[in-house]
C-alpha cells in the first residue's frame, strides 16, 4: 500500500467508512454545546472502536442510566401531580426502557457519529438498537459531567418532552392494572385459579377466581382462561373502586 501511494496510484476507499458529520450538528440536536468535547467523543465510542477500555462509552453509560432515571423521574413527578407512586413507576419504566432510549438516539441521529471497529461496522452497528440505547445513556452521562445535572435534565426534557406527556396513556388490560395496583401497595402478586369449567368441549366456559392478600376474591367468566382471568381482574378493580364503570380509568376520589 505504501508503494502504491508512492507511485501515486489511487487507494480504494473503505466502503464501510463514512465521513462523520460535524459534532456541531449533533450538539445542536442535543441542545447542549460541550465545554469538553472529549466527553462527547467518548460517549460515541464503542468498545470495538476504542484504543483502550477506559476510552469507551461504558462508564458514561453507567452514569447516564442513573441521571436519566432521576431526570425523567423528576419530570414525571412535576408533570403528573395527581399520580400515585405505582402509576409514576409505570410511566418511568416505559420511558427509560431500552427501545425508548434507542429511539431517542435515532432522533439525535447519533449513528453517523459512532466510533466503531471494522467488524461492528460490517454488522450494521450504526443501526444496532442495543448500541444506540447505550449511547443515549452515555451522552446524557457526558452532559452531566460536562455541565451538571440541570444541563442534563434540560437535554432529557427536550428529548423526552412529548414522550413524557403521552407516557402511560395507552389503555391497560385489567390483569396488568390489578397487578400494578397490588404492587403499588406492597401486596403480593394476584393469584388466579380455575373454579369451574362448563359447557361442551367446542364451546367451554371457564370461571376463574383472583385472590389478592387482604382483599376478597373476585370471579370472572369467559370462553378462554385468559378471558376469564381478565374478567376476574376487572371485577376486582371495579369493586375496589380502582376503575369506574368497568373502564380503564381511576374512580373519582
Amino acid at each position: 500500500m505504501a508503494v502504491d501511494r508512492a507511485l501515486g496510484e489511487a487507494v480504494p476507499a473503505d466502503p464501510l467508512m463514512i465521513e462523520k458529520p460535524s459534532l456541531d450538528d449533533l450538539e445542536a440536536r442535543l441542545g447542549h454545546a460541550f465545554a469538553n468535547r472529549d466527553l462527547l467523543r467518548q460517549a460515541l465510542t464503542h468498545m470495538s472502536g476504542a484504543s483502550g477500555r477506559l476510552d469507551t462509552y461504558q462508564r458514561l453509560e453507567f452514569l447516564g442510566d442513573r441521571v436519566l432515571g432521576l431526570a425523567v423521574g423528576e419530570l414525571l413527578y412535576r408533570g403528573f401531580p395527581g399520580d400515585e407512586e405505582g402509576e409514576l413507576s409505570r410511566r418511568l419504566a416505559e420511558l427509560v426502557r431500552r427501545e425508548a432510549c434507542a429511539a431517542i438516539a435515532d432522533a439525535w441521529d447519533v449513528g453517523p457519529h459512532l466510533r466503531l471497529g471494522l467488524g461492528e461496522r460490517k454488522s450494521g452497528g450504526r443501526r444496532n438498537r442495543a448500541i444506540l440505547a447505550d449511547v443515549c445513556e452515555a451522552v446524557i452521562g457526558a452532559v452531566f459531567l460536562d455541565a451538571g445535572y440541570d444541563a442534563a435534565r434540560d437535554v432529557v426534557s427536550r428529548a423526552y418532552g412529548e414522550r413524557i406527556r403521552l407516557a402511560g396513556n395507552a389503555p391497560r388490560d385489567p390483569k396488568t392494572a390489578l397487578q400494578e395496583w397490588a404492587q403499588g401497595r406492597g401486596l403480593a402478586t394476584p393469584v388466579y385459579r380455575e373454579v369451574e369449567r362448563s359447557g361442551p368441549d367446542h364451546a367451554p366456559q371457564f370461571r376463574i377466581a383472583v385472590a389478592v392478600t387482604g382483599v376478597d376474591d373476585a370471579d370472572g367468566v369467559g370462553a378462554t382462561k385468559r378471558r376469564a382471568e381478565q374478567e376476574a381482574a376487572l371485577a376486582m378493580l371495579v369493586r375496589e373502586g380502582i376503575w369506574k364503570d368497568g373502564t380503564d380509568g381511576r374512580a373519582d376520589p
